[in-house]
C-alpha cells in the first residue's frame, strides 16, 4: 500500500499520562480512524486525508503510521483548507486517485472489524457516512453494518451529559488530560481521539467495563437519545428543524 507515513510527534506522547484506574478489555487495543474531507454535508463531501490504525493500551501506536492523501477530483473549498491544510493544487500534486484511496481505507476497516478490534471515531456519523457515500460513488463495496465502533463523542456527552462546554475534540482531548497537536490532521486527530476513548473508559469504567458489542448498541440508543434531545432543544427555535438519527452511520 502506497500511503504518506507521518511523525508520532503530531501527538505529544511525553504528556499522555494515564491514571492509574482499571481499563476495560474493550480499551486495550484499539482502531483510531479520522478523515478530513471537503465539507460537512454528509452525502457530497469529499476525502482529502484519512488515517486507520491502531494504538495499545498506553495509548501509543502500533500499527502502521498511515496517512492517506486523495485527490478528491473535485476543488477543495478554501474554508476546508484552512481548517486541514490541503489545498485543491497540493491534493492533485501529491494525492492518488480517490478510488484507490477509498478502496485501501475500506479494506484496511474491514479487517479491523473482522479480527474484533473497536473502531474508534470521534463524532463516528461523520467518518463512517461519508465513507459509506464515498465507496458507492467510486463502485466500492461499502462496510456493511460497521461495528464494533466506539465514539468517545456520544459516551462523553450521555454519560457526561451535565457539563458546560462545547464538546469538539480539542476541548475534549483537554477536558480529559489528552495533549492534541495539530489538530485536524488526520492522525494527530485519530490517536487522540483514541486516547480519550480510554480516558472516558477510565473515568466511567463502572458504567463501561462490558464487552464492545455490547458498549456498540448502548452507544446506537444514547446517540438517538442526544439526537432527539437536541431536536426538541432545536425546534422551540424552528418548527421546521427535523433531526438526523443514526449511528454510527446517518440515513
Amino acid at each position: 500500500m502506497s500511503a504518506h507515513r507521518v511523525s508520532l510527534s503530531l501527538v505529544n506522547d511525553a504528556l499522555f499520562d494515564l491514571p492509574a484506574s482499571p481499563l476495560p478489555d474493550w480499551a486495550k487495543k484499539l482502531a483510531v480512524f479520522d478523515l478530513e474531507t471537503t465539507g460537512l454535508d454528509l452525502h457530497e463531501a469529499r476525502i482529502v486525508t484519512a488515517c486507520a490504525t491502531t494504538i495499545d493500551e498506553n495509548g501509543q501506536i502500533i500499527g502502521d503510521e498511515i496517512e492517506w492523501l486523495a485527490d478528491p477530483g473535485i476543488e477543495i473549498p478554501a474554508m476546508a483548507a484552512s481548517v486541514h491544510g490541503v489545498t485543491t493544487e497540493r491534493a492533485r500534486a501529491e494525492g492518488r486517485p480517490a478510488a484507490e484511496v477509498v478502496a485501501e481505507i475500506v479494506d484496511k476497516l474491514r479487517s479491523f472489524f473482522e479480527a474484533g478490534i473497536p473502531v474508534v471515531a470521534y463524532n463516528a456519523p461523520y467518518d463512517f457516512t461519508i465513507l459509506r457515500e464515498e465507496a458507492k460513488r467510486h463502485g466500492i463495496e461499502p462496510l456493511n453494518n460497521p461495528m464494533p465502533v466506539i465514539d468517545p463523542l456520544v459516551i462523553d456527552k450521555f454519560l457526561d451529559r451535565y457539563r458546560s462546554g462545547k464538546r469538539r475534540l480539542e476541548i475534549t482531548a483537554e477536558f480529559y488530560g489528552v495533549e492534541l497537536l495539530d489538530a485536524h490532521n488526520a492522525t494527530a486527530d485519530a490517536v487522540a481521539a483514541g486516547r480519550v476513548a480510554q480516558a472516558v473508559a477510565r473515568k466511567f469504567s463502572n458504567r463501561l467495563s462490558i464487552d464492545a458489542a455490547t458498549l456498540h448498541s448502548l452507544q446506537v440508543g444514547w446517540s438517538k437519545d442526544l439526537d432527539e434531545s437536541f431536536a426538541r432543544f432545536m425546534t422551540e427555535k424552528d418548527p421546521t428543524f427535523k433531526a438526523s438519527i443514526g449511528w454510527p452511520e446517518k440515513p
